[in-house]
């Protein structure tokens, strides 16, 4: 999702992201087929809604979004929105493959890999009429970077070349100075290039990421700080447009005629009803009230050997943090630890979970790449701590005696979906039994929950993290010192260390080294700690064809969608 990948909550939905393997099919009419593979639904429904099935859709979604703003939004479900009524240079196919979305083709690149020229289609607009060019670009990209938007996802814009001298300027004219030597610049109205400090192997994938979608300067301006925040503030240019925003109940998407690819785009509605409950969620799906809804546990028996059932594999791990400004004992590694070891994971993935998931090894899932043709899991093997409860209780004794410090009253903070609490319920469960400490649970909207952890308001919080491109550096990068998603405030040199020179490297067995060195230290400090790698099932109507539930990126990808029979 950070969303980087940043952080989703407990069944919230996975980050938005881009695959890591650069595409050069030149074909600019790629958005005419989603392209051939397993990543699509081919699936679903033991009814369709209604006569108007054909061109509407009704899904159930499992959390409202935060603000639906380019610059600003960190959360899975704004990504998974912001995907559908708007589009950057390229979009994901089916195969995680970049195609040309607002751009004509592939990008020409230098020899170093620095300078990245690319061509914008002719004629394009925005969904409200007016005409989108390369300076939407710039003005996106220096947005996003400078520190007055408060950008979480800032961090990953700065790889193009002074983005982190405007991330780091103090004052006004110290941003516009630097603003202005940035490495992005509109030769043209349909010409951009973009030079980036470092080559980056995947950038042109990445250039499918939410955060280098364009922005309409003169509209963004005008909605203030209220930018994303209701249906009539948001402004696209892709294959659909918001009209109804009815925030914790409904989103409706229509179809935007002013889209360059229109005429590819099937459907003319889509409805996204909020629904928490899966109970809930499968009564609807049954009764022909919606196409996609997610099952767990007993639910998915029903459907055993049917096309409805549909299983997303996920580049997505549940994990806690530990604030440990709020709390001084969790600035202690044993205390830590002892939280960690006291749970055990296979009752997340057994008991709570009923989906699929399993328990987790490490905190770069299994099936990410190590950035050097392997999988990362499968090298670097089991890097965490295993369940045990004798343990944890020494060595929460050891650490508070080491610290000087004393527990408060705890609580821990998670979305306020009904397997989200569960989740909470099961975690204070553990420690209850397992190490005598009581914790309160706190179950929060999503918005909610992701304002907290962002804000480092929260002693204990249960979240998500989803890939935003495939390689270990999306989960690693986020535990850097100062970090925007190191909401536990924890610091380790031999840890950055390692991850900058990754950041740089161009040897890729080194650079896997280094990565798979980085997250042992993450894990044997327990600086964060994974439950499990999640997997998603869903019913959806099996007239439902080319919707694609892709492995990371957004939750689903909408422009190719359409129904059958």
């Amino acid at each position: 999702m950070k969303t980087r990948k940043i952080v989703s909550g407990i069944l919230t939905l996975t980050l938005l992201g881009a695959s890591l393997v650069a595409c050069g099919n030149n074909n600019n009419n790629a958005g005419s087929s989603p392209s051939a593979s397993s990543g699509a639904s081919s699936s679903a429904s033991a009814s369709a809604p209604s006569s108007s099935s054909k061109t509407e859709l009704v899904m159930n979604y499992r959390a409202d979004p935060p603000a639906l703003d380019v610059s600003i939004a960190e959360s899975a479900a704004s990504f998974t929105i912001l995907g559908a009524i708007s589009e950057g240079l390229y979009r994901l196919d089916k195969d995680l493959q970049p195609q040309p979305a607002l751009a004509d083709g592939m990008p020409t690149i230098s020899e170093d890999g620095l300078v990245y020229t690319i061509k914008l289609k002719s004629g394009l607009t925005w969904a409200n009429g007016d005409p989108l060019t390369a300076k939407d670009f710039v003005y996106s990209f220096k947005r996003t970077v400078d520190p007055r938007t408060k950008a979480t996802y800032g961090f990953m814009v700065a790889w193009v070349k002074g983005g982190n001298d405007v991330l780091a300027a103090k004052d006004d004219a110290a941003i516009k100075a630097a603003q202005d030597k940035m490495g992005v610049v509109a030769k043209d109205d349909t010409t951009l290039e973009i030079t980036l400090d470092h080559p980056i192997p995947f950038f042109t994938a990445q250039l499918a990421f939410l955060n280098f979608y364009p922005q309409n300067e003169k509209f963004v301006s005008a909605q203030g700080d209220k930018s994303g925040a209701d249906a009539d503030k948001v402004l696209g240019a892709g294959p659909f447009k918001l009209t109804k925003w009815d925030h914790e109940q409904q989103l409706v998407l229509e179809k935007n005629d002013k889209y360059w690819d229109a005429a590819n785009v099937k459907l003319t509605k889509v409805t996204l009803n909020i629904v928490k409950d899966t109970a809930t969620g499968l009564n609807l799906y049954e009764t022909g009230a919606t196409d996609y809804a997610d099952v767990k546990g007993d639910q998915m028996l029903a459907y055993d050997g049917k096309p409805d059932l549909q299983m997303k594999k996920e580049l997505v791990t549940g994990y806690l943090n530990f604030q440990a400004t709020k709390v001084p004992a969790f600035a202690n590694v044993k205390v830590r630890q002892a939280f960690t070891m006291a749970i055990d994971r296979a009752g997340v993935a057994n008991l709570v979970l009923k989906n699929g998931s399993v328990p987790s090894t490490g905190f770069v899932p299994a099936g990410n790449q190590d950035g050097n043709g392997k999988d990362f899991r499968t090298v670097v093997g089991d890097t965490e701590a295993a369940f045990d409860a004798a343990k944890a209780k020494q060595l929460l004794a050891e650490g508070l005696a080491e610290s000087g410090a004393t527990l408060p009253k705890l609580s821990i903070i998670g979305d306020d979906t009904e397997t989200g609490k569960k989740m909470l319920e099961y975690l204070v469960s553990q420690w209850k039994t397992n190490l005598g400490v009581d914790v309160t649970t706190e179950p929060l909207p999503h918005a909610n929950r992701l304002d907290r952890e962002l804000s480092k308001n929260y002693q204990i919080v249960s979240s998500l993290w989803g890939a935003d491109y495939n390689d270990p550096m999306t989960w690693l990068d986020m535990f850097l010192t100062g970090g925007s998603f190191n909401t536990q405030d924890w610091s380790n040199a031999e840890y950055d260390k390692l991850v900058k020179a990754a950041q740089l490297e161009t040897d890729n067995a080194k650079r896997a080294d280094e990565m798979a060195q980085a997250e042992k230290i993450l894990l044997s400090e327990a600086a964060v700690t994974p439950l499990y790698f999640r997997s998603s099932p869903f019913v959806i109507n099996p007239k439902l064809k080319d919707l694609i539930l892709p492995p990371y990126g957004p939750d689903f990808e909408l422009k190719w969608a359409h129904f059958e029979g």
